[in-house]
């Protein structure tokens, strides 16, 4: 080993805790990318493996009755590759031992062998058999929620009569990863479940012999699903279709991608914030050690060392430092990697996981973090190669001492000599000054934008269901229904307040821009579900016109008093024109509504509704519910409460798994740049200090001189931490706003406080490990140490 090897290996021990420090801010930042670009590729590698193995459709379409012999001119449809045709319809289940309705979807399948496309995953038990139409098979969520065993019976109202079910089996589909019920924002295994039934039974059910109302295809290799869907629209127009999705547009398959595209935006934007620290972290490290070793270097271009030698010298340190924060991050990131894909497999219920991280990820996190920290490196090691040898071994000139600004004036007289010492130190350096400062900032930003997030589900949670949403239950019908089931419902049990709307399935055109989407007919006084704006204000509908989310006219590239083209897709399937009348801004989906009776009026029909709004007495809701589990026309039930809890509870098993993590990173953080701070700043003032000691200043009073500095600038930093965090909660909100959800940019008070005392207790840690290094400072060796 020559000679600068071991002065490597003795400056790297020596530098141990401040090399640490800036380890773990690098391992954080590969931590979060590996986390993040592994989590993505195990979520799509078991998405496509399940999708394949179990042949997901490629479009999907329902219909209001077609036969059974137009499947052979779908399947002539070129690019088609199979076909199959089925029966799905919704029904209000009982399940023994749980007092409120539950919404089943009734699935068809072919008896004994299964479907051929959608194919089920057989959890327990068997699939049903040829002639018993009494038996179904449930989606394994649903069992385990209910404690559903293999023999026991639920009951479900079906066409009008109710009937008893037997369970034979328990299965998964990749048709139902995202397991939603119509009208709910979030998965309610116990309110919502998926039973598949024989065809025969399911089609006599529902007087559909020889006929379907739903179809799902399969396409060849190369084909453009848009043809495809465009020809399967004509043939199904004749017979009530309400128009063809592919599978990016299928429910359970759109949530799952829209959850990767938010882990793409994570593993874009946040290790680059940790990275770039851990950059910083390093050139002001490295600029201060060489600032120190000068005449070392002096002495090692005298004997003979070259530039590059020298150079070379000073990354491999860096070098070593990254290398160390790499293989920290690696395992780090893998482990939560893992973890945070086995909790998703739990809420999407793979029935399996490949978990299989590729080198890339890896490979990238590794070069990626090891660029910024050799690029931190470069400025302070080009100091140092570029020192003659003759000036690098004469000591730097000393600053001109002098009074300026503050100290200066009369004010100067305000403050005892060792404050004095302190702001003089802070003037004659305000390089370094405004480095640690923007380094405090920091830390209180990365703690402000992570602790938002708890923040923006809270707000979120109080618009959705509470400021739009102020019903107790809302009801889905079977199809739609006059006027007079509005006072039927009216006469239920507890029932204080009922409230109509209907939905229909439309497509949106704006010139060359299309969506598919639904248009939600209410009344301008209601008052249970209301249109609401984030802004605090509810909207009431036009007399005519459409009133549009902000997202949907953005999609559409509309404003108000523009006119966008409606084409409906069930019933007469009318194409109406109407304007834009108001834009307003929700945190989920992309709504539209009119007025109920303007909607029945386009749709050439009279007074109709689809859904009911129900505010009803607590008190009354068992007897509530029994009456709804007996009504014929009632397709589902969604609970306000319920749906408030799950809303929770999803997130709670996302969100506050990252809130956790992100806290330690950026407690991580804050140690590092701190402490860095203060131990670099006792490497160059320590003959400063010593000497003080020497002259009769107490330890107390070095303390105070060394640490008063990093106090001061941690309070100059705390508050421009805050505009910074704000900044930062702004770039994040953006990124991952999707057409799906927007989370509201709301902070609080007590969000910019915790974070504040939190980046206070840090440097009080750091500082107290630097402080106790002080305690035992060697004056003699010290006092020796040649300037």
């Amino acid at each position: 080993m020559n000679a600068l090897n071991r002065k490597l290996f003795r400056d790297v021990w020596r530098l141990r805790g401040q090399g640490l420090a800036i380890a773990l801010v690098v391992a954080s930042g590969v931590a979060v990318l590996v986390l993040s670009l592994s989590t993505m590729e195990a979520l799509r590698e078991t998405m496509d493996a399940y999708y394949d193995r179990y042949r997901f459709a490629h479009v999907f379409a329902g219909v209001k009755r077609a036969p059974e012999r137009l499947a052979d001119r779908i399947a002539a449809i070129p690019g088609v590759q199979s076909v199959e045709t089925r029966v799905v319809e919704f029904s209000v289940l009982d399940v023994p031992g749980f007092d409120e309705p539950v919404t089943g979807s009734l699935v068809s399948i072919p008896e004994d062998d299964g479907p051929h496309l959608n194919r089920l995953v057989l959890r327990s038990g068997r699939l049903v058999r040829q002639g018993k139409s009494d038996e179904v098979v449930l989606n394994e969520p649903f069992a385990e929620a209910h404690g559903l065993q293999l023999g026991d019976t639920l009951d479900a109202i079906i066409n009008g009569t109710k009937r008893s079910l037997r369970v034979v089996g328990t299965a998964l589909s990749p048709e139902h990863i995202y397991v939603l019920g119509p009208g709910a924002l979030m998965p309610d295994k116990k309110r919502y479940g998926i039973l598949w039934m024989g065809q025969d039974a399911l089609a006599g059910a529902y007087d559909l012999e020889g006929a379907f109302n739903d179809v799902v295809l399969t396409l060849m290799r190369g084909a453009e699903p848009q043809d495809v869907i465009d020809r399967l629209d004509t043939l199904l127009d004749r017979y009530g279709g309400v128009g063809a999705i592919a599978r990016k547009n299928q429910i359970s398959n759109w949530f799952l991608t829209n959850e990767m595209q938010q882990m793409r935006t994570m593993a874009t934007v946040l290790p680059s914030i940790f990275l770039t620290i851990a950059a910083f972290l390093t050139n002001m490290v490295l600029s201060r050690l060489i600032a120190t070793e000068r005449s070392e270097i002096g002495l090692m271009k005298a004997f003979g060392y070259g530039t590059f030698a020298i150079g070379w010298h000073y990354l491999k340190m860096v070098m070593i430092i990254a290398g160390l924060g790499i293989l920290i991050g690696w395992l780090f990131g893998a482990w939560l990697g893992r973890f945070n894909t086995q909790t998703y497999a739990e809420i999407y219920r793979f029935p399996f996981l490949l978990y299989r991280p590729s080198p890339m990820a890896f490979m990238i996190s590794g070069l990626v973090s090891l660029s910024s920290a050799m690029l931190g490196a470069l400025i302070a090691v080009r100091a140092a190669i570029n020192l003659p040898p003759a000036e690098a071994m004469r000591p730097p000139a000393p600053p001109l001492y002098r009074n300026r600004g503050l100290l200066a004036t009369g004010f100067g007289g305000w403050f005892d000599q060792s404050t004095r010492m302190i702001l003089r130190q802070m003037v004659r350096w305000p390089g370094r000054s405004l480095v640690t400062i923007i380094g405090i900032a920091t830390t209180v930003s990365v703690m402000i934008m992570t602790l938002q997030w708890l923040d923006s589900i809270d707000a979120l949670e109080v618009t959705q269901f509470q400021d739009a949403q102020r019903q107790t239950l809302m009801v889905s019908l079977t199809d739609a229904k006059s006027e007079d089931a509005r006072f039927a419902f009216k006469h239920m049990p507890g029932v204080l307040a009922v409230e109509p709307a209907r939905g229909v399935t439309v497509r949106f055109t704006s010139g060359l821009r299309t969506h598919r989407g639904s248009i939600e007919g209410v009344l301008p006084t209601a008052r249970l579900q209301v249109v609401f704006d984030t802004s605090g204000r509810v909207i009431a509908v036009p007399d005519d016109g459409l009133v549009l989310s902000s997202v949907l006219a953005a999609k559409l590239e509309v404003g108000r008093g523009d006119s966008v083209t409606v084409k409906v897709l069930e019933g007469r399937r009318p194409e109406l024109t109407l304007p834009v009348v108001d834009i307003f801004d929700t945190y989920i989906g992309t709504p539209a509504y009119m007025h109920l009776d303007a909607l029945n009026r386009h749709l050439r029909e009279p007074p109709s509704l689809q859904t009911v709004s129900l505010f009803a007495d607590e008190n009354d809701l068992p007897s509530l519910f029994a009456e709804l589990k007996e009504n014929p026309s009632v397709a589902g039930v969604v609970l306000r409460q319920a749906a408030i809890d799950m809303f929770n509870e999803t997130l709670g098993q996302t969100v506050l798994i990252f809130v956790w993590i992100f806290i330690g990173f950026a407690c991580t953080l804050a140690i590092g740049i701190v402490y860095n701070g203060a131990r670099i700043a006792l490497s160059e003032r320590g003959r400063e200090l010593a000497t003080l000691r020497v002259l009769g200043f107490g330890t107390t009073d070095i303390t105070y001189i060394l640490l008063g500095e990093v106090a001061i600038l941690t309070l100059i930093g705390l508050p421009l931490g805050c505009l910074l965090g704000t900044g930062l909660c702004w770039v994040m909100n953006t990124a991952f706003a999707t057409e799906l959800f927007r989370v509201p940019l709301v902070i609080e008070a007590s969000t910019y406080g915790f974070s504040v005392v939190f980046s206070v207790v840090a440097t009080v840690i750091s500082a107290a490990l630097v402080q106790r290094r002080l305690s035992r400072l060697d004056l003699i060796a010290v006092l020796k140490t040649r300037e």
